[in-house]
């Protein structure tokens, strides 16, 4: 029998319970959605510039970035999760996998996590790569969505769990002026769908 004392203490114990078991409850793109939007406000211009980052778990001041540190940062405060050290340590496993687009001939800690024809060649070794789908309402929320800005100029965001009026889904992403939740699906050249789950998520 349980004991008045004993459910009293259970009870004072209970805010004491890691609240990383509550977040688990929570379906993993919903987590991953959320920390890219807590970004909205946050993240107000696009910068490029190549900076030294500490390692692991390096970044730029919030306020600024590129396309590529809006999942970075999503993934790292959803799950923990270094896509930093992730990308960096598969490079250098199989350097020779990665696209040759930069002239390196060695993995670079600062920069190659940060560059979108990188992370996707990461996501189609270590999650999956989907076809894009013939009606725009079929995006999955929590989707990565890759593009060829102009043809030419690679570019990601995050899927996002808000639909447009037409019934298909925003992407968040840093297109220049900071991350915002934007209607663009179908909208450039070479779209491509990959998803990851992290370990553990």
């Amino acid at each position: 029998m349980i004991t008045r004392r004993a459910a009293f203490s259970g009870l004072l114990a209970l805010p004491l319970v890691p609240s990383v078991l509550g977040e688990r409850l929570i379906p993993w793109e919903t987590r991953l959605i959320m920390a890219a939007r807590e970004q909205i406000g946050i993240t107000l211009s696009y910068d490029p510039a190549y900076v030294s980052l500490d390692f692991p778990n390096g970044d730029v001041p919030r306020a600024r970035g590129v396309c590529t540190d809006v999942l970075v940062r999503a993934y790292r405060d959803a799950f923990g999760f270094d896509l930093q050290s992730a990308v960096h340590k598969d490079m250098a496993a199989a350097f020779s996998a990665y696209p040759k687009i930069w002239g390196l001939t060695r993995p670079d800690r600062n920069i190659d996590h940060r560059r979108v024809p990188n992370l996707e060649t990461y996501f189609r070794r270590h999650g999956t790569r989907l076809a894009v789908p013939g009606d725009l309402a079929d995006w999955q929320a929590g989707d990565i969505y890759t593009m060829r800005l102009n043809g030419r100029l690679p570019h990601v965001g995050i899927v996002s769990d808000k639909v447009t009026p037409m019934g298909h889904r925003y992407v968040i992403h840093n297109i220049g002026a900071g991350t915002a939740e934007d209607d663009i699906l179908g909208m450039f050249d070479e779209e491509q769908r990959f998803r990851f789950e992290p370990p553990a998520a």
